[in-house]
């Protein structure tokens, strides 16, 4: 549906956008995502033809749109201000944009009302805009964008504002309707647990590049570099040196801490490469004792504990002084063993459950 082909975007000298290749398909629910100033809202303003790039090409079901004007793309723009006209109500909100294309009143009349009942706001097109709390006001800039049935729909960070108990509220009723409508989404967040919880895909931003395109999984499970592993969930990491044994399995020295098996990937395999060690928080165990049947443990001093809910975060320190974040499931009203501050536990985990990154 849409391709970005090596997009580039300077302001003055600095460089906002890298260039960006990427490819959206048809239908397809795509999320941006990167920490403030990487230049993920200047891409997507480039995609709506609210910026024109210094190089490269667009192209919108096959057709290049590098150089149209915003208003001649089949592309709508939902933004976190929802830019709803406060002197309308709700269905001429939603009707404005077909009324400036002329189209007929008996069919902006069907097509809004198809649409309020999507937002689950059926029967109320006539309240004032002023009246609407900021879960139905996000609901109602959505479909005024859906009514004009785009090719594509962009979204910048439209649930922002919004306390967290209505942005998940929102985010599955999001998910309904992009799947309901089979529109192809670009939403553009700096919240990880957003856009892994929406997305078909997750392109991840940094410094102006995407670093890695995948799904959530792949992008949680197997990121490519220590940045993206570090920004989408969190990690804990271990610096040392990369070797070979005698039977060819990899292990990284970490000064002070000991050796452990890992598996890098193939670009990192060699010998003497320095690098880091990461480790997922809850990809750990903890034990009292050390375990004799897990390929990797180190032993460590509890200190400091906090219950979490759903799980409990430990933050452990090894003999070399360096802190680990642990985080134990909880199930069972806390059948597991509850570990206090300065109990010595041994951490454990498997090569599958850890990273190797030389970046």
């Amino acid at each position: 549906m849409l391709e970005v082909l090596g997009v580039e975007k300077k302001f003055g000298e600095k460089k906002a956008v890298h260039g960006i290749s990427l490819s959206v398909a048809n239908g397809e629910f795509l999320s941006i995502l990167g920490p403030s100033g990487c230049g993920k809202t200047t891409l997507l303003r480039l995609i709506a033809g609210l910026e024109a790039p210094d190089n490269g090409t667009l192209k919108l079901s096959g057709e290049d749109i590098t150089k149209m004007s915003a208003h001649e793309r089949d592309i709508h723009t939902v933004f976190q201000r929802y830019a709803l006209f406060p002197h309308m109500n709700i269905f001429d909100n939603v009707a404005f944009g077909l009324r400036c294309q002329k189209v007929n009143e008996n069919e902006i009349n069907g097509r809004v009302e198809e649409m309020l009942e999507l937002a689950s706001l059926k029967g109320q097109g006539k309240r004032s805009i002023q009246t609407l709390s900021g879960g139905e006001q996000q609901r109602v800039a959505l479909i005024r964008a859906l009514v004009n049935m785009p090719k594509v729909l962009l979204l910048d960070e439209p649930l922002g504002a919004l306390d967290l108990k209505l942005r998940l509220q929102l985010q599955q009723e999001l998910m309904s309707i992009q799947r309901r409508v089979k529109t192809t989404f670009i939403f553009v967040t700096h919240d990880q647990q957003e856009a892994l919880n929406m997305s078909d895909r997750v392109a991840v931003m940094n410094k102006g590049e995407i670093v890695q395109v995948g799904t959530p999984n792949e992008i949680y499970e197997f990121p490519k570099t220590s940045f993206v592993a570090s920004f989408v969930g969190g990690i804990n990491k271990l610096e040392g040196i990369l070797r070979a044994d005698d039977s060819g399995r990899y292990i990284i020295d970490v000064e002070n801490a000991g050796s452990f098996f890992v598996e890098p990937p193939d670009h990192c395999k060699k010998p003497g490469l320095k690098g880091y060690l990461g480790l997922r928080p809850e990809k750990i165990t903890l034990f009292s004792r050390k375990p004799p049947t897990v390929e990797n443990s180190i032993e460590g001093t509890i200190r400091a504990q906090s219950y979490l809910g759903t799980h409990t975060q430990y933050e452990v320190t090894l003999k070399n002084g360096t802190n680990v974040s642990v985080f134990q499931q909880n199930s069972q009203k806390l059948a597991k063993k509850v570990f206090q501050i300065n109990d010595k536990v041994h951490l454990a985990w498997s090569i599958g459950q850890s990273h190797f990154f030389c970046d």
